[in-house]
């Protein structure tokens, strides 16, 4: 059904990751302060799996009792500023909106909200379960309270009680090292070693002896002995990342040491060996890529989201990313770490928050990193703004009396000056947010008479 997530909020940060789930045969809901309201009033609930538990009423100040009405028409969900602060859906300034879920909308500069679908009940867990705080990092550092985090935590704990090897599917940046180590750290092999390597990195014809070692001597003499990476691993666990990258003609040599009893041989050695090691491999690309027969033995799957499917988690990871940084840097990065109600928090605009979860993401994790590195670099404060290079898409939504799927690319005065002042008279990114070009804004400067400060 329809969900609301609140992602940000200036005075009531904590509160990231709560949902109002809004049921369509409800013909108008109000969103605002306070309790009062009836059955007319949108609610927030921390959702988990099996567990939906309502949450207090909003207290931030500056947002009014009836600030936003949500409406249900037969375009899909009309969201109207009732209050006095201003609204933003995707960064534009408007009074009336029609949104479609990935959209985002602001209570200037106090709240910011993801319109998303969700189930009303989330399925429960039929391998793991829930133990740690509310937006919190789980005991595998996994982070998210999104259903598809979730969902990863199932197959995580599924992966490590289950016998079999393991293939980790996920776009880069989406953590599959981290995954592979939940899969060792709490699994029947706990104990023994986690070798880790990245399959692409072997060195042309030094696979094998890599993979399987070398007997001393051999090929050339002077070599040391080698145990290899699948020795090595013997009672634990070898990650392979990346395996889609072995050249085809290794995927063969893998399969027997892959069976019961992983038999396998050195270079240089006539006698076969054996390792009882678990194979944890991860990739990128499509499973296809890998022969028939390496992709059977890997009967365990586990796949990792895209920061695209899990949104809502975005603010959660850029808070835990900021206070990493500020732990390890107290002087640059520390600066942009608040206390409220003795949680630290990170010191972030809404504008910035509602770039992050926007954005286009193709590495994840990455670039959530290198955005906030950007933006630490360039802040003059101790507030966290838009990085001048963050290109997130320009998407306006008509209102509901507006049959045309956008808005006429005219912008009103109001509009330009609120993006100058948004984003501190900085041209380029008023202009961005605007979904203009940087002459198209100096245009409709003129226009209006405005002036960039």
């Amino acid at each position: 059904m329809p969900a609301l997530v609140i992602v940000w909020s200036a005075d009531e940060p904590g509160r990231g990751g709560e949902v109002a789930l809004l049921d369509e045969s409800s013909r108008e809901r109000v969103l605002g302060r306070g309790g009062e309201g009836g059955a007319r009033r949108v609610s927030f609930f921390r959702q988990r799996p099996g567990s939906l538990v309502e949450q207090p009423a909003l207290t931030a100040q500056g947002i009014s009792r009836e600030q936003l009405v949500l409406r249900w028409t037969p375009r899909g969900l009309q969201v109207v500023r009732r209050g006095l602060p201003g609204m933003r859906v995707n960064g534009f300034l408007t009074e009336d909106a029609v949104v479609e879920p990935g959209d985002t909308i602001e209570v200037d500069r106090k709240l910011l909200l993801l319109y998303t679908e969700r189930a009303h009940d989330m399925p429960t867990l039929r391998h793991g379960r829930v133990e740690m705080p509310f937006g919190e990092r789980d005991e595998d550092g996994i982070l998210g309270e999104s259903p598809a985090a979730w969902q990863l935590r199932d197959e995580l704990a599924y992966a490590r009680a289950a016998v079999g090897h393991v293939l980790i599917m996920g776009e880069s940046g989406t953590g599959k090292e981290l995954a592979a180590r939940a899969v060792h750290a709490r699994g029947r092999r706990a104990t023994k070693p986690f070798v880790s390597h990245n399959a692409a990195t072997f060195p042309s014809g030094l696979i094998d002896a890599e993979l399987f070692g070398n007997a001393r001597n051999y090929p050339n003499a002077g070599m040391p002995e080698r145990a290899g990476l699948v020795g090595e691993a013997d009672g634990g666990v070898l990650f392979l990342d990346e395996i889609g990258e072995l050249p085809p003609e290794l995927h063969a040599r893998l399969l027997r040491v892959l069976d019961a009893g992983g038999e396998y041989r050195r270079l240089g050695e006539a006698n076969a060996r054996r390792s009882d090691f678990r194979l944890v491999a991860a990739t990128n690309r499509d499973p296809a890529i890998l022969k028939h027969d390496l992709l059977s033995r890997l009967r365990v799957r586990v796949t990792i989201p895209s920061l695209r499917d899990r949104r809502e988690d975005v603010p959660l990871l850029a808070r835990a990313i900021v206070l990493e940084a500020a732990a390890l840097s107290s002087e640059t990065a520390g600066r942009f770490v608040r206390s409220i109600s003795g949680r630290p928090e990170a010191n972030t605009t809404a504008a910035l928050m509602d770039g992050l979860v926007r954005y286009p993401y193709s590495t994840n994790t990455r670039e959530i990193a290198v955005m906030l590195s950007a933006a630490m670099a360039q802040a003059k404060g101790d507030v966290l703004g838009t990085p001048k290079d963050m290109q997130v898409p320009a998407v306006r939504r008509a209102p509901a009396g507006d049959p045309s799927p956008a808005l006429k690319n005219e912008r009103t005065a109001d509009e330009v000056r609120a993006a100058l002042d948004r984003e501190s008279g900085n041209v380029s990114r008023a202009a961005a947010a605007l979904g203009v070009s940087r002459q198209g804004l100096y245009r409709l400067l003129e226009k209006y008479g405005l002036k960039a400060k």
